[in-house]
């Protein structure tokens, strides 16, 4: 009997992307597609309900909405998928053939950025390479594992910032975190606005203060006026 996949998608104001993703989602074999709002003003909704797919409202933040996603998902298998992010064709067999090898606990696809430039294959390179070699994927990877693993970690941490990186931590205590052959395609939208230097260091800079045991609310605060100041 084939698993059933639930693909889980955070989303808020991504009515342009979303619109990119769901009609490759749909052509998969037994998923079930879960949109979970954190207060969208644009089209998201409309494009959402014209699709189909189940749709849940939650209090913003990545964590609460893909956590609330989970509480009403009925499939096997979690993909968790950010809305600026396709998946390869056949995602749902690899994700099977790869959470079927016993010593797997969870996985991920490698990263291509939907974007030219040296610096951006320079950034793909150290991302895979970290991915692969450190088991440590993020959250703009696709990460998947099976239902029953992430009941029994407690979802998400109730984070504002760094949920994922969190998950991935605790995962790795659990068994090997495998990175798919195939890659995701995640908008450059990031790197374009703000460079791909500025970008990668304010990552980093996210990453070490965490690890240092600065707040995560203070994290989240830093990274955002981070973000504005450098957009202005």
């Amino acid at each position: 009997m084939t698993e059933t996949i639930s693909i889980i998608i955070p989303v808020l104001n991504e009515a342009h992307q979303l619109s990119k993703i769901l009609h490759i989602l749909q052509q998969a074999l037994d998923v079930e597609i879960i949109v979970i709002d954190g207060g969208s003003q644009d089209q998201t909704l409309e494009i959402a309900k014209r699709a189909g797919v189940k749709i849940i409202q939650s209090p913003i933040g990545r964590a609460h909405q893909m956590n609330a996603g989970v509480a009403d998902a009925t499939g096997d298998i979690l993909l968790f998928l950010h809305a600026d992010t396709r998946l390869p064709r056949d995602f749902d067999l690899t994700i099977r053939d790869t959470l079927s090898q016993s010593t797997v606990i969870a996985g991920a696809f490698r990263l291509k950025i939907d974007a030219p430039g040296w610096k951006l294959r320079v950034i793909e390179w150290g991302v895979n390479a970290r991915s692969r070699y450190l088991q440590m994927p993020y959250g703009d990877q696709a990460i998947f594992l099976k239902t029953t693993t992430f009941q029994a970690l407690g979802g998400f941490p109730n984070l504002p910032i760094m949920e994922d990186f969190e998950l991935v931590r605790q995962l790795k205590r659990q068994g090997r975190i495998a990175i798919a052959s195939t890659a995701v395609i995640t908008s450059g939208r990031r790197w374009q606005k703000l460079g791909a230097v500025r970008t990668t260091l304010i990552n980093q800079c996210v990453i070490l203060a965490y690890l240092l045991g600065v707040s995560p609310d203070r994290v989240a605060q830093w990274y955002r006026s981070g973000m504005k100041r450098l957009r202005k």
